[in-house]
């Protein structure tokens, strides 16, 4: 399909708005409860997590508890320490062990209605989505021809390499977060603080900090750890479309160093 300038910055920015609904929205609040919001935003939550390829939100949720439950034991699905690195990257969710929802574990998500919905039907989303890129570039062959677009290789830069792209930077939080980094708390798994994973995953890179404290929305305990998805939070704050960040008590912050 080529290449074009704009279809490269397009792939660029859908990465980082679906890596920060990942991580903000799937992980930090769908998963954690790290801050509060209406029904209504936690549905638009919900759809831009959606669009980032990644199964429904009870279904990322669900197995993200059981993660954290059984962290770098013989039950966590994606463990490189028990299961190797190929599988914690890539093999647990192909799967059909892993392929339903934990409802078990999301019991206070699955009353509504609207989740269970998005959940059942997540393929729904992403083809909206690459639909829309697709016409998006063919409006834009005909009426900006100047950006050097059309229909398939936006489709193709924006969509498909973006999302496969932002698969497998959300995965090194699964594997090589788990055995590449430095440990400042003396969690009882594997977990790393690893900066490189941290830019690329807009703050998750952090993840020692997030197992010794998995409640904070800010995973960059320290000033100097960058941590782009709290920000971004913050900003949501200051609109009042979220509300009750929590952060990690200084106490807790502070105990059970390396």
């Amino acid at each position: 399909v080529g290449f074009s300038w704009f279809a490269l910055c397009f792939a660029i920015a859908l990465y980082a708005v679906r890596m920060f609904a990942v991580t903000g929205f799937y992980h930090r609040y769908f998963s954690h409860k790290a801050f509060h919001t209406s029904r209504f935003f936690q549905f638009i939550l919900a759809v831009f997590g959606a669009s980032a390829v990644q199964r429904g939100p009870l279904w990322w949720a669900s197995h993200h508890r059981h993660h954290h439950v059984s962290s770098d034991e013989i039950d966590d699905a994606h463990s490189p320490v028990q299961h190797g690195f190929l599988w914690s990257h890539l093999g647990w969710f192909l799967s059909n062990k892993n392929f339903a929802t934990q409802t078990e574990r999301v019991k206070e998500l699955a009353k509504f209605v609207e989740l269970r919905l998005l959940d059942r039907f997540d393929v729904i989303v992403p083809i909206l989505l690459a639909l829309s890129i697709y016409l998006l570039g063919v409006w834009l062959d005909d009426y900006y021809p100047n950006l050097n677009t059309n229909g398939m290789q936006l489709l193709v830069w924006g969509f498909a390499i973006s999302t496969v792209f932002l698969y497998h930077a959300t995965f090194t939080v699964n594997s090589l977060a788990h055995i590449w980094g430095k440990r400042r708390y003396a969690t009882t798994d594997h977990s790393r603080n690893n900066l490189l994973i941290a830019l690329i995953t807009l703050g998750e890179g952090w993840h020692n900090n997030h197992h010794h404290y998995p409640g904070s929305a800010r995973q960059g305990f320290y000033w100097w750890e960058v941590d782009l998805t709290y920000y971004g939070l913050k900003i949501l704050a200051a609109f009042g479309l979220i509300w009750d960040l929590r952060t990690v008590p200084l106490a807790i912050r502070e105990s059970r160093k390396i």
